[in-house]
């Protein structure tokens, strides 16, 4: 008894403990035999014993009195503590041994003990951490690959209940799909080894998959040997990839079917990869024009409008409206208003240009510019109102809001237009020098300026005065 490394308490029929080795007294925190009692009475006195899940033994429960009273022990499990403490403090796998010499009533009855709190202390540990880990995970156990436990975190992602689950196989399930099928990533799981980083179609409660990405890593903290299965859900990483992939397919209809032409480059080279048939039309350039950049395309007629839109781009990431001469590919002239925005196609950077041709509206504007001029030579058969909407058209304020002069303001500004001052307008109207200034003020804040100078140029260009230009 001495040189084992389980503990021994042998003891009598009667309860009558006779002897113990070191290795019980150690289990018990005790030096001495007399410490744990003469008897199983004495020893019930002077420790508390718990059941493997924490729930308080009667006294005839605990592994002294079974064993007296001839009850099998089938490694018993317990919790054992000093009497009065309320924390286990030892882990206790308990067996039964009887002896007799003459074939009939046992001689004498032995209880063996091994020390199991580390092992126990482990699986608590696991246990907790287990259940804390926010990650979904289950444990399969080797041997028959029966779920044994599934966390809160597999519970929440599957909506399975720990019911549905526990006690049933891993493959009679099906809870595992797509590449975890393959024979093997079955073959490793079953043999119980390390499964690397895999994806799967995880099965949940409502019959449908969810991607995910797991692994198995062997463990030995539960009863048996069992293999940990933790899960990553990337099911929310693919929906965003399938909706992003719709978007891109979206955008590149609306890409393709705009009326204005478009063109897309690499913000690390300029080259071209796509071109909208807007684009096609107005410069000629097809097929041709993709993976070429566009001052290769010769479309700048004006290489310095081109660097200059270029380095605004890098500069700020986007231009608006810049004005720019074009040729297309057959050479004709093209007028253009340019923009161009810094976008990411498939995570990387470009450039989207936007050309719209205004080639016909700066004809038509310049037709119409002569025609004005033409009419203005000669205006004295016009009336006023239609030579101010006239010289708006020819050369338009830079205030879009009607100015609505009373006749007394038109009749000054027609003065200040003549060049005359605030006394000599005075005199001419008949009116106080203080009356020509309240009028002057006014008439500034309508017509946007505050110096006489910006007054007479808007009278004039619409017509006021006897110095017409």
């Amino acid at each position: 008894m001495a040189q084992l490394l389980d503990g021994v308490i042998l003891l009598d029929p009667t309860g009558v403990i006779l002897s113990v080795n070191g290795a019980a007294l150690a289990m018990h925190g005790v030096r001495e035999a007399a410490d744990l009692g003469a008897t199983a009475e004495e020893y019930a006195e002077r420790f508390t014993m718990w059941s493997e899940d924490h729930h308080p033994l009667k006294r005839r429960e605990y592994p002294l009195f079974r064993l007296l009273a001839g009850e099998p022990l089938p490694d018993m499990v317990v919790e054992v503590a000093p009497a009065g403490d309320n924390e286990a403090r030892w882990v206790h796998q308990v067996r039964d041994v009887t002896m007799d010499v003459d074939d009939g009533e046992p001689d004498f009855l032995a209880l063996v003990l091994s020390d199991v709190s580390k092992r126990y202390d482990a699986e608590a540990r696991f246990k907790a951490m287990f259940q804390a880990n926010p990650a979904p995970a289950l444990v399969v156990r080797s041997r028959d690959l029966r779920v044994v436990q599934a966390n809160p975190g597999f519970l929440s992602l599957t909506q399975f209940t720990s019911e549905q689950l526990v006690g049933r196989t891993l493959f009679g399930l099906d809870l595992l799909g797509g590449e975890a099928k393959a024979p093997a990533i079955r073959q490793s799981i079953e043999a119980g080894e390390v499964v690397p980083q895999t994806d799967a179609e995880l099965l949940v409660a409502d019959g449908g998959r969810r991607l995910v990405v797991f692994a198995g890593q062997p463990i030995d903290v539960t009863d048996d040997d069992a293999l940990l299965l933790t899960f990553a859900d990337l099911e929310p990483r693919r929906q965003a990839e399938q909706a992003l992939a719709a978007s891109e397919q979206h955008l590149q209809a609306v890409f393709d079917m705009a009326p204005v032409a478009m063109a897309i480059t690499r913000g690390d080279d300029g080259r071209i990869t796509g071109i909208n048939g807007a684009f096609r039309e107005l410069t000629g350039h097809d097929a041709d024009a993709l993976n070429h950049k566009i001052d290769q395309l010769g479309l700048w007629n004006d290489v310095d409008e081109r660097a200059a839109a270029e380095a605004a781009i890098k500069q700020q990431g986007s231009v608006r409206g810049v004005t720019a001469k074009l040729s297309s590919k057959s050479g004709s002239p093209v007028e253009c208003l340019i923009s161009a925005e810094t976008i990411h196609v498939h995570h990387a950077p470009c450039v989207l240009w936007v050309f719209q041709d205004v080639t016909d509206r700066r004809r038509s504007e310049a037709q119409l510019g002569e025609a004005i001029d033409e009419v203005l030579r000669d205006a004295s058969w016009l009336s006023r109102s239609i030579l101010d909407k006239l010289a708006t058209l020819r050369r338009p304020a830079s205030h879009s809001v009607p100015v609505d002069l009373t006749s007394r303001e038109r009749e000054i500004l027609e003065l200040i237009c003549d060049d005359l001052d605030d006394a000599t307008i005075a005199d001419r109207l008949a009116i106080s020098r203080h009356t020509v200034r309240n009028h002057v003020a006014r008439l500034y804040a309508k017509i946007g300026t505050n110096r006489r100078s910006g007054a007479v140029i808007w009278g004039r260009e619409r017509g006021m005065g006897r110095k017409r230009e």
